[in-house]
């Protein structure tokens, strides 16, 4: 897991946010995020519609509590997050918009959303949703396990070494 960051400074990593869609991150992502922002002295936003609770004694982590409602925390890390930020969501649309902005962005699972990749990931997504909606009945995703807590793990040490390589 991702460590001190020697040759950067404290302002380097200041420099970005790690923005959070924790309405429904799984409880180990979680655990993940405030141990990184913690060791790396990174600022980390949760953003949800309900109460969240963050670890006592943790000045980086800090959550926004936003109305109930469709995407109204989607639309608040949309409208927050900047260039070089990283954010982990599992939400394709808002993944989109961010990629768009230069924000980095992961899901729980540890899948990377980049330009390359995230108009694929949308027409899927789509196409699944139209399934749905015309009654099919296309299942649900797996449940999360220890292989996606790994995955995960890997890929926000990746995002984040980078980001903070490269700063803004």
């Amino acid at each position: 897991m991702l460590g001190p960051q020697p040759g950067f400074t404290l302002s380097q990593q200041a420099m970005l946010t790690l923005w959070i869609d924790a309405d429904a991150a799984p409880r180990d992502v979680k655990e993940i995020v405030f141990r990184a922002a913690r060791r790396l002295e990174l600022s980390t936003v949760l953003v949800a519609n309900q109460r969240l609770q963050v670890p006592p004694g943790n000045p980086f982590v800090s959550t926004v509590r936003v109305e109930g409602g469709p995407d109204v925390a989607d639309r608040h890390i949309a409208e927050a997050a900047a260039r070089g930020d990283v954010a982990v969501t599992a939400d394709i649309p808002l993944a989109s918009t961010l990629v768009a902005k230069g924000v980095r962005v992961i899901d729980p699972r540890g899948e990377e959303y980049t330009e390359e990749n995230i108009g694929e990931r949308l027409t899927i997504r789509d196409f699944m949703d139209s399934l749905r909606g015309s009654g099919m009945e296309t299942g649900g995703s797996r449940p999360y396990g220890a292989k996606d807590k790994q995955a995960f793990a890997s890929a926000l040490d990746r995002v984040l070494t980078k980001a903070i390589r490269e700063g803004r």
